[in-house]
């Protein structure tokens, strides 16, 4: 994408990021954003911006872990994840995922979608995550572990499903042609 932050590309005159707080700031109480580096490229949100507290970038679990961490301090039990560079996923997702996690009886639910193939597919950037696994959490980082799959998997996940209406719900922008196609999306979305 040329370098810098995704998630402070152009869409619609508004940042990928500001999107992505306008949808997700109806479903959540406080909200914070994990990234490393510079906090003041961020400071337009006015969130708080909370660091990876295991060094070397250890990838989507460490951001988790800073936010349980935060949520901690906030007297939270559990923190809802979504990923900066999807401005489309769901407006219901904070409660499919708690529906989900309550009726399966599970600690922690992730998002999923079926594939063309007939398979779910997990979608781990978008989750709800309990507050009381951190400890363990921080444990499984430090011992080197960096899947997602393989520690939510250790507790026990609901997969909370959405369906595939027109497009992947959880559509990211990775590529010029997937900010073309998010402007495309975008515009179809606003009347």
């Amino acid at each position: 994408m040329g370098g810098g932050d995704k998630s402070l590309l152009s869409l619609g005159g508004h940042s990928l990021l500001s999107h992505v707080i306008a949808r997700l700031a109806p479903q959540a109480g406080a909200m914070a954003l994990n990234a490393n580096g510079d906090p003041t490229r961020f400071a337009a949100t006015g969130l708080p911006v909370i660091k990876d507290s295991i060094t070397g970038f250890a990838g989507p679990l460490a951001g988790v872990l800073a936010g349980l961490d935060w949520a901690a301090i906030q007297g939270a039990t559990h923190i809802v994840t979504v990923a900066a560079d999807t401005p489309f996923f769901p407006t219901d997702l904070t409660d499919r995922l708690t529906i989900a996690a309550r009726d399966g009886q599970k600690p922690i639910a992730l998002a999923a979608t079926p594939g063309p193939d007939g398979k779910i597919y997990r979608h781990p950037t978008f989750g709800l995550w309990p507050v009381a696994l951190r400890d363990d959490l921080r444990r499984a980082l430090q011992d080197g572990l960096r899947k997602v799959v393989l520690w939510t998997d250790r507790h026990g996940t609901a997969l909370a499903e959405f369906p595939v209406r027109g497009g992947d719900p959880f559509f990211n922008v990775n590529t010029p042609g997937d900010l073309a196609e998010a402007r495309r999306l975008l515009s179809e979305e606003t009347p």
